[in-house]
């Protein structure tokens, strides 16, 4: 029996629920090498602003106790040399494309939604990154405020009528209340979770393995509080969920997909061992064939949650 991995998110269709996390994976081509992206479900590229960013100084990656740390500061070439070189790359290539974007004020969230609306053809959906710790005129800093996040919601909103996730982290906050609110503004989706704040030092220089003092924890270290705001949000708010957070394997997967979660971006995996997405999905694949499931659809949201098992005892 040949299991069908085919994921339907609203109107976006996918050969399967297995995507890269924003800036993990460049924008493919750098990966030509190790994996072939069209088997992908879907690809999400590095964040992109604006104006070019040069990112961070070295050093800004370092690996800690069951994960990384990363300050790379959104480095990217800017909105004009994507819209130039990389729209033609993604359109040969085919798969659906969802573009992480971010910006400095409410004008430059507009800017990035309008520009990627004109190119309906390539891109299937936009991921709003409100919640990127390593920079400083945007993410955490900039978004603390939620009126903030609100008017850069709204603004994407307004610029766009393409599918919508806005990626979020525990930094900012009360997770589900903002999900709430921001929701009521017409995001379609929410993307789970943004990396946390952490630091690694050095006990011979006393001073930071980055050049800034924090960066982003990503990788195992976090997973177990990704699968808990998947499962609790998803549940909260029935709404399309991206799921990342330590996605290492196929058994990783199975967990965000039993809590809920409709498509998996694989993350710092990709740096360990960049054929990590085939891997999952050819393991999703065995998984269900001898689980005896026709379809992927028969094990997202199949969990069964402690108060059900409370609730159904007699004593």
């Amino acid at each position: 029996m040949k299991a069908d991995l085919t994921t339907h998110i609203k109107s976006l269709t996918l050969k399967n629920p297995i995507t890269v996390a924003s800036g993990t994976f460049g924008t493919t081509d750098e990966y030509s090498g190790y994996v072939d992206p069209k088997k992908l479900g879907a690809i999400i590229t590095k964040t992109i602003t604006v104006k070019p960013r040069a990112g961070n100084p070295m050093p800004r990656i370092c690996e800690t106790s069951a994960g990384m740390l990363n300050a790379i500061g959104l480095q990217n070439k800017g909105l004009e040399d994507f819209l130039e070189h990389k729209i033609p790359y993604f359109k040969k290539l085919g798969v659906p494309l969802i573009v992480s974007i971010a910006g400095e004020t409410t004008a430059e969230f507009t800017e990035l939604a309008k520009a990627f609306e004109a190119h309906r053809d390539v891109v299937s959906a936009l991921e709003i990154n409100l919640s990127c710790p390593n920079v400083e005129g945007g993410g955490v800093n900039f978004m603390k405020k939620q009126e903030r996040i609100l008017e850069a919601v709204k603004s994407v909103r307004e610029g766009t009528g393409l599918l919508t996730f806005a990626k979020l982290s525990p930094e900012l906050g009360d997770v589900s209340a903002i999900a709430g609110t921001i929701l009521k503004q017409g995001i379609d989706g929410l993307s789970l979770i943004n990396t946390l704040r952490g630091m690694s030092v050095d006990i011979r220089s006393r001073r930071s393995k980055l050049a800034k003092d924090f960066g982003g924890l990503s990788g195992p270290a976090i997973k177990p509080v990704a699968l808990r705001y998947v499962y609790q949000l998803k549940k909260e708010f029935g709404v399309p969920v991206i799921a990342s957070g330590g996605i290492s394997n196929v058994k990783d997967a199975l967990e965000f997909l039993i809590v809920g979660a409709d498509l998996l971006a694989v993350g710092t995996a990709n740096f360990v061992e960049p054929g990590a997405t085939q891997a999952i999905i050819d393991g999703l694949a065995a998984f269900c064939r001898k689980e005896g499931l026709r379809n992927i659809g028969g094990l997202r949201g199949s969990y069964k949650s402690a108060e059900e098992k409370v609730s159904g005892c007699k004593l």
